[in-house]
C-alpha cells in the first residue's frame, strides 16, 4: 500500500503544480495517469485507490474505463468516464449519477479494434471538452483503467489510448516487457513508472470471468442486498422499437457502383430484424432518434435484457429498469448475454 501512498503524493505534486500555473494565467493541467498491464495484476484496484486518495484531499478526478470485459463504470461491454465527488462505497462502488458511457457490444477489443480505437477517441474528446470547462475537473486529473490485452493488436490500441487521452504518466504493473516497449514507443515526456502487483491480487478463470459479468449485469437491474432494485418486465411490439448493430457485412469492391467508395464495415450501423436470436441479449438504449451513424458516438441512456421473442405477437418481452413505455425506440444489440432467472410475479 505505500508504494500508491507515494504515487499518490507524486500526482499530487502534479494538480498542484498545475494549479500553480494556472494562477499566473498559464495553460495548465492535471495529470493524465493510464495504468497498464496484463489481466489479474490489478489495474482497477489501483485506479480505485488513487480515485479514492484524489477525492480525500479534496479533489475530483475523471475516471475513464477502457476495459469492456471487466469494467467498473457500466455494464460489460462498453466504455465510459466518470467525475469522481465522493470515494467509492466498500460494496457500491463509485457514485454513479450520470456517467458517459458509449456502446462497444463485446466483450474485447479484438472483435472490432476500428470501433474500439473510435470510441477510445471519442471518450477522450467528451473528458478533454470537460476539463475545459471546469478547473476542478482539469486539476483533479485523469484516471484510465485499460483491457489487460498487451501484446500485438492489444498493445497498439494502448498506445491509441495513450495518445488520444494525451496521458503524462503510464504505470505498467507486473509486465517488464510491456514497460521497455512503452518507454520506446511513447514521448519522452511520458513518465513511464514499472511498479509490482498487488500481493493480494489472484487470477481468475475463464469461469470466475463469466460469473463477475454476470454479477454487474445482476447488480444493475436488482441491485444489492443493502440497496435492491426491483426492476420491470414488459411487452413489447417489434413496430415500437428499431432495432440495430454496429458492424456489417463486408461489401465487396466490385459490386459498388462506379465511383464508390466501399464504407468501413466494422463501423457501419445495420437495422436488425427482431427474431429469436435475440432472445437474453444485452442491448443499449440510444437517445437518437433514428437508426443512423450518429448511434456510433453518442452515450447511451441504459439498457435492457430481451428475455423473450414472440414472433406471432410480434413483440418482445424486455427486462427494464424503469416502467413501461421505453425512453427511447433504438436500441443497440449487444453480444454480451445475461439469463434472468428471477421469478416476477
Amino acid at each position: 500500500m505505500v508504494i500508491y501512498v507515494n504515487t499518490h503524493a507524486a500526482l499530487e505534486q502534479l494538480r498542484e503544480h498545475a494549479e500553480s500555473l494556472g494562477m499566473q494565467k498559464e495553460e495548465a493541467r492535471g495529470p493524465a495517469l493510464m495504468i497498464v498491464g496484463p489481466t489479474d495484476v490489478g489495474k482497477s484496484t489501483v485506479c480505485r485507490i488513487l480515485c479514492n486518495y484524489a477525492v480525500r484531499v479534496g479533489r475530483t478526478p475523471t475516471f475513464v474505463d477502457l476495459d469492456v470485459g471487466q469494467g467498473s463504470i457500466s455494464l460489460p461491454g462498453t466504455v465510459g468516464a466518470h467525475y469522481i465527488e465522493k470515494t467509492a462505497d466498500v460494496v457500491e462502488g463509485f457514485e454513479k449519477k450520470s456517467p458517459l458511457v458509449y456502446h462497444f457490444g463485446s466483450l474485447t477489443p479484438s472483435s472490432n479494434i476500428v470501433l474500439y480505437d473510435l470510441l477510445v477517441k471519442q471518450v477522450a474528446e467528451v473528458v478533454a471538452k470537460r476539463r475545459k470547462l471546469s478547473s476542478d475537473a482539469n486539476y483533479g486529473g485523469v484516471i484510465i483503467n485499460t483491457c489487460g490485452w498487451v501484446k500485438g493488436e492489444g498493445y497498439a490500441c494502448l498506445v491509441n489510448a495513450a495518445e488520444q487521452f494525451e496521458v503524462d504518466v503510464v504505470i505498467v504493473l507486473d509486465h517488464e516487457r510491456l514497460y521497455n516497449e512503452l518507454q520506446r514507443d511513447l514521448p519522452s515526456f511520458v513518465k513511464i513508472l514499472h511498479q509490482p502487483k498487488s500481493g493480494g491480487v489472484e487470477n481468475r478463470s475463464r469461469e470466475m470471468r463469466i460469473a463477475a459479468r454476470n454479477a454487474a449485469v445482476h447488480k444493475y437491474f436488482y441491485g444489492t442486498r443493502s440497496h435492491p432494485l426491483y426492476p420491470h418486465s414488459f411487452e413489447v411490439k417489434f413496430e415500437e422499437v428499431a432495432i440495430c448493430k454496429i458492424g456489417g457485412d463486408r461489401l465487396p469492391p466490385e459490386c459498388l457502383p462506379f465511383g464508390m467508395k466501399v464504407e468501413d464495415h466494422r463501423t457501419k450501423v445495420v437495422k436488425v430484424e427482431p427474431s429469436p436470436s435475440l432472445m437474453h441479449h444485452l442491448v443499449s438504449v440510444s437517445p437518437c432518434a433514428n437508426v443512423d451513424q450518429t448511434v456510433l458516438t453518442t452515450s447511451i441512456m441504459g439498457f435492457l435484457v430481451v428475455t423473450a421473442v414472440d414472433m406471432e405477437k410480434r413483440q418482445l418481452t424486455v427486462l427494464s429498469p424503469r416502467p413501461y413505455p421505453l425512453p427511447s425506440k433504438v436500441l443497440i444489440l449487444s453480444e454480451v448475454t445475461f439469463v434472468d432467472d428471477k421469478v416476477r410475479t
